[in-house]
């Protein structure tokens, strides 16, 4: 077996110690990115009874978890991932990959014909440790969630996206805007300082 790199054993041990984590195993979450969406949703009121939500990228669920809680037993979430993920009761799950027009359409079935009120985003590419590979990775992702907001939310509807900030960023910034009625940059407690991600919330989508 290798032996860790000093940069790797810093990250299990700031992982091991992170305050989020231990909530997190506390709380019953999959993973910390649960208190990400929870702090979004306390400032942006998203999830409410009884709406219809997609979670794209949803592997390990925690974002599932949250929003199945929230939508409670009228409301609906469906998740897609190319990961696995657990079942999460309430929750309707399709593995595959994103960027596939079968995928999608699978996924998208599941809806038969009914639009949703909020799409919801954590999604991020394999990292490959080029920068630029991977800066362009995500943004094809963020513009792929952007193009499934635009033809699967319903009029008013709101998209929330994790986009890291660099190449593309005020372009895909411009995107949003076009299809959104407002768009805000949300970057919660639980995101770590030195990470470049953000969120994007556009909200209303305009008909």
């Amino acid at each position: 077996m290798m032996a860790r790199s000093n940069s790797s054993n810093v990250w299990l041990q700031e992982h091991v110690n992170d305050h989020y984590v231990q909530m997190a195993k506390k709380d019953g979450y999959r993973a910390r990115a649960a208190y990400k969406l929870i702090e979004i949703d306390e400032k942006d009121k998203l999830l409410k009874p009884g709406i219809w939500v997609a979670d794209l990228g949803a592997a390990p669920g925690s974002w599932c978890q949250v929003a199945a809680k929230k939508v409670g037993p009228h409301g609906r979430v469906f998740a897609l991932d190319i990961l696995e993920m657990d079942p999460i009761r309430g929750v309707e799950f399709v593995q595959g990959d994103f960027r596939e027009d079968e995928v999608l359409a699978e996924f998208s079935a599941l809806l038969n014909g009914r639009q949703l009120d909020l799409v919801i985003c954590d999604i991020a590419p394999n990292i490959t440790g080029n920068a630029d590979t991977d800066q362009a990775r995500s943004m094809y992702l963020c513009e792929l969630a952007l193009e499934f907001a635009r033809e699967q939310l319903k009029p008013g509807g709101h998209l929330l996206v994790k986009v890291f900030q660099g190449y593309g960023f005020t372009e895909y910034m411009s995107a949003m805007r076009e299809t959104f009625a407002s768009v805000v940059t949300r970057k919660p407690k639980a995101s770590r300082d030195r990470s470049p991600e953000v969120y994007l919330l556009g909200k209303q989508k305009k008909s």
